[in-house]
C-alpha cells in the first residue's frame, strides 16, 4: 500500500511539473557562429581563377567558429563577443567580429556599437520589423524544444530561424527577434553562416548588467548604410559581402 502511495504520489507530481512548465525570463545564452569560409571565398571570388582559391583554402580552415554571449532578463537583451576561439589566433579577423547590441524588445529600440575598419559606429535605430512564417518543424537547441520560421530580410537574405517559447524574451543573437519566445537558432543559407546556442544558463542576470554601448559616432541605420554605400561602392563583391554582414 504505501509503495502504491508513493508511486501515485510521484505520478502526480510529474503531471503537474508537466502542466505548469517552467519559462525563463532571464540568464545567459552562449552562441557559436559558425562561417563556411570556403563557400565564401567562392562567392566572392568566383572570377577569380581556380589554383589561386585552391591555394587561400589550403591556408585556411572551412569553418571559422567565434562565440558570442547574449544577455537577457525580461524584455532587454545584450548580445556581445564571448569567450575566444584560441583557432582564429591566425585568421583575419570578420566584419561583425566586435558587433555590441542591447535591445529594449518591448520599446521596439536598440542600440548597436559596430566597428567598420578602424571606425567604430553607435548605431541607435528601431529594432529590425521582421515579418516571419512560423512553421511545424521542430528541433532541440541546447535542451530546449524549438518550432522553426522563415523569413527574408533586406530585401533578399533568405533567414531561417528556431525559437524556444519556453525562454518568454522574444529576442535573438544579432537584430533577429520578433518571435514568441528566444531565438536558439539562425541560419542563412546563402550567406553561409549559422548561430546556434550551445548552452543556456539560468543564472541570475540582473538588469542592471545590460547597458547600452555609448562610444562610437552616432548613426542610424540609414546613415550606417550610406556611409558603407560610399566607401565600399568600388570594391565588388567583396563590398557587397561587407556591407550584408555589418548591416545584419
Amino acid at each position: 500500500m504505501q509503495r502504491l502511495f508513493t508511486y501515485l504520489l510521484l505520478c502526480f507530481a510529474v503531471n503537474a511539473a508537466a502542466q505548469n512548465p517552467v519559462y525563463l525570463t532571464h540568464g545567459r545564452i552562449e552562441f557559436e557562429k559558425r562561417l563556411n569560409m570556403y563557400a565564401r571565398l567562392d562567392a566572392i571570388y568566383s572570377d577569380e581563377s581556380s589554383s589561386w582559391k585552391e591555394l587561400e583554402k589550403k591556408r585556411t580552415p572551412q569553418f571559422k567558429v567565434t562565440y558570442f554571449d547574449l544577455l537577457f532578463h525580461h524584455n532587454k537583451t545584450l548580445y556581445r563577443p564571448g569567450r575566444e576561439n584560441p583557432d582564429n589566433i591566425r585568421l583575419r579577423p570578420d566584419p561583425a567580429e566586435d558587433n555590441v547590441i542591447y535591445s529594449e524588445l518591448d520599446k521596439q529600440e536598440s542600440v548597436s556599437q559596430k566597428k567598420v575598419f578602424e571606425e567604430i559606429f553607435l548605431v541607435k535605430d528601431s529594432t529590425r520589423s521582421i515579418h516571419w512564417k512560423i512553421t511545424d518543424e521542430k528541433r532541440n537547441i541546447a535542451g530546449f524544444d524549438c518550432r522553426r520560421a522563415n523569413a527574408i530580410i533586406m530585401d533578399s537574405i533568405y533567414v531561417v530561424a528556431f525559437y524556444a517559447d519556453a525562454i518568454v524574451t522574444p529576442g535573438g543573437p544579432e537584430s533577429f527577434s520578433g518571435l514568441p519566445g528566444m531565438i536558439l537558432g539562425v541560419a542563412l543559407p546563402h550567406e553561409h553562416v549559422t548561430w546556434f546556442a550551445t548552452k543556456v544558463l539560468t543564472e541570475s542576470t540582473q538588469e542592471t548588467a545590460l547597458q547600452a554601448p555609448k562610444k562610437g559616432t552616432k548613426v542610424n541605420n540609414k546613415e550606417l548604410l550610406e556611409t558603407l554605400n560610399r566607401s565600399l561602392k568600388d570594391w565588388g563583391r567583396y563590398g557587397n559581402t561587407y556591407i550584408k554582414v555589418m548591416m545584419l
